[in-house]
């Protein structure tokens, strides 16, 4: 099974699991509509915004697994 990483690019993620959206909203990421996630990955954008990537990661793995 697919695994979220932290060095994927967040618009990849977004795009090919859309249900993450709920994640990015919970620990305060509105990166959907920002320029800078169709270049940035998710480690980056996690530390613009102070969040732990580890735990971030992996609230995304467990939503996808559902």
């Amino acid at each position: 099974m697919a695994k979220i990483t932290k060095d994927m690019g967040i618009m990849e993620i977004v795009q090919e699991y859309p249900e993450t959206v709920e994640v990015f909203q919970k620990f305060g990421m509105g990166c959907i509509g920002c320029a800078a996630a169709h270049f940035e990955n998710l480690e980056a954008g996690a530390k613009v915004h102070g969040i732990d990537i580890d735990e971030m990661v992996n609230a995304m793995n467990a939503i996808i697994e559902e």
